[in-house]
């Protein structure tokens, strides 16, 4: 497993920015490397959905975690030709209201499960890049959620 998270201060309340992260239909605005995504079927928890990564990738996810308006979190499996059932990876979306500053806490995690050794070990040369594109989503997502 490998595991990768980033947050920051939002200044906006926690019920602009849930409702920024919580559409799928939003992803791509504000998650790097999302080119499109789509709700296949339901909403809440068990959501299904459709990520297209920007490097032509698809991921057919469905929502594992669910607490509106603070905790979403999804399930991506890998899917088309070499897809391997076994590789996974869950992103999850914290947030926080801060009473201190006013505005909302967001934390953003990746957890990975690599398809074997190899791949493991090209994930873990990669983590500087993981790390750098959920800041700069969190950087969209602030702009997006002043926004409202």
């Amino acid at each position: 497993m490998i595991l990768v998270e980033r947050s920051t201060h939002v200044a906006a309340p926690v019920e602009a920015v849930w409702e920024v992260v919580q559409r799928a239909e939003q992803l791509p605005a504000w998650l790097a490397g999302v080119r499109a995504a789509e709700v296949l079927s339901g909403e809440g928890f068990g959501r299904r959905q459709l990520v297209q990564a920007g490097r032509g990738s698809a991921h057919e996810a469905e929502v594992i975690a669910y607490q509106e308006p603070n905790l979403i979190g999804w399930r991506e499996r890998a899917k088309g030709a070499g897809a391997r059932a076994e590789a996974r990876t869950e992103i999850y979306v914290q947030l926080t209201g801060d009473e201190e500053k006013g505005g909302t806490v967001v934390r953003l995690i990746v957890v990975r499960w690599p398809a074997g050794p190899v791949k493991a070990a090209l994930l873990r040369l990669g983590l500087r890049r993981v790390g750098a594109d959920l800041e700069d989503s969190l950087a969209r997502l602030t702009d997006l959620a002043a926004v409202g």
